[in-house]
């Protein structure tokens, strides 16, 4: 598996930064071989993304979610496995400093593999300068999701309700 690490600096606040990044609808907005996002359930999404005339379908996991911090995600099928985290800092007075992390799970011979490797952070590289240009031009989030997933499992987004004091009713 081969892993590329990009960071940015971005400036808006974190809760900003996070609220639009899961806003995934909204990423062929402003990334370029992102062709189209459909978010199927809290923790499931399905992406089209494409180079050209290449164009590579495929539904992802989000497995870890926490408000203002992380959100870790997993490909599911066999074809071009990969795994991928983005982590949330503030840096100072409105400012977020996001690092993306992705592992790429590709076939093949060593040389390919390089390419790939390269090819992959490029693509990270400049869609998250185009992440950052959009935010900040927006200088706002355009919705925001502040659910909690831990280990692929949703967890509720309010506190339960407290139950009544009264133990019971009087009857008779």
């Amino acid at each position: 598996m081969s892993t590329v690490e990009e960071t940015i600096e971005i400036a808006v606040p974190v809760s900003t930064a996070y609220n639009q990044w899961t806003q995934f609808k909204s990423f062929p907005r402003f990334m370029t071989v992102v062709k189209q996002v459909e978010q199927i359930r809290p923790n499931l999404t399905r992406w089209v993304v494409g180079f050209g005339p290449v164009r590579h379908e495929f539904d992802a996991e989000i497995v870890d979610q926490r408000p203002d911090s992380l959100v870790t995600w997993r490909s599911l099928g066999p074809r071009l496995g990969h795994r991928g985290e983005v982590s949330f800092r503030a840096t100072g007075s409105g400012r977020t400093e996001m690092s993306v992390r992705i592992g790429v799970r590709s076939p093949g011979t060593t040389g390919l593999r390089t390419h790939a490797a390269g090819f992959v952070r490029r693509a990270v590289r400049a869609e998250l300068g185009h992440f950052k240009e959009f935010i900040e031009g927006l200088g706002r989030e355009g919705g925001a999701w502040r659910g909690t997933i831990r280990d692929g499992h949703v967890r509720p987004v309010e506190p339960e309700p407290a139950r009544s004091r009264v133990p019971h009713w009087p009857v008779g």
